[in-house]
Order: C-alpha cells, then structure tokens, then sequence
C-alpha cells in the first residue's frame, strides 16, 4: 500500500463542506433550528420564527407541519405541495409585532425558488397560546 503525498496525481480534492444553516436562512442547523419545531418540541415563540418554519416545511414537503400551524378559521382540509418545486432562500422584509408579549403579527418575505420568487405579506394570530398562520397577501 502506498501513501499518497502531497505532488501526487491521483491525490483527491478536498470539498468543502456543505453549509450546515437551516434552510431558513439562519446560522443553527436545521435539526436545531426549525427541526425541532417540525418533530413537535415546542413551538415557535414569534411569528417569524413560526414564518421561517413554515418555509422550512414547504423546502421539506411537510405537509402535516403547514397543516398543523394554520389557524383552523382558515386552514385548507389539505394541500397539494408541488414536489418538483425547489426553494432557494428566503428573505424576511419586515415584520409588525408578533413577539412572545402579541397576540398578532405580520411578516413580509421573498422567497425564492428555482424560476422564481414568491413575495407575501403573512397574518399570524395566537390561538390557543400558539401562532398560528392566518392567511396573506402574494405580491405581484
């Protein structure tokens, strides 16, 4: 067996690691990020951080998760994700209240997909202690 040196031909190209950030967009991973609101341990304490889960499930395909955070005055009896969509980013614009201390908030967001982007201001209300999507407007 031989070692490899540092001049040799076949040597192999180190490649970088993947980035380890939740697709939401911030630095934890996603088991630690928004993971860990997908398996159900906890919720998420904001309304965007309850937003930035919510991308996370549709880059996912969670289905149950949308379902399951949608308030239940407007949540669909089902979803029909298309699984050839594939998310890119996302960028979070604003944002009106939705702290630990409201009951309701607003997010305004742009994310982006693989021939396109989606831009929507988002209503959330807390129901039952919990925010909660309620519904939004897709900008043109």
């Amino acid at each position: 067996m031989s070692r490899r040196t540092p001049h040799s031909r076949n040597q192999r190209r180190s490649v970088p690691a993947r980035n380890p950030s939740c697709p939401c967009g911030l630095a934890e991973t996603y088991e630690q990020c928004c993971g860990r609101f997908h398996r159900g341990e906890g919720a998420a304490p904001t309304a965007e951080a309850l937003m930035r889960s919510r991308y996370c499930a549709f880059v996912r395909h969670d289905e149950a998760y949308l379902l399951r955070t949608w308030h239940p005055r407007t949540r669909p009896t089902r979803l029909d994700l298309d699984r050839a969509t594939r998310w890119t980013g996302l960028e979070v614009l604003a944002t009106t209240e939705g702290t630990p201390f409201h009951t309701t908030g607003t997010v305004t967001f742009r994310a982006t997909y693989a021939g396109g982007s989606l831009h929507e201001h988002s209503r959330f209300e807390r129901a039952d202690g919990v925010w909660v999507y309620v519904d939004g407007d897709v900008a043109a």
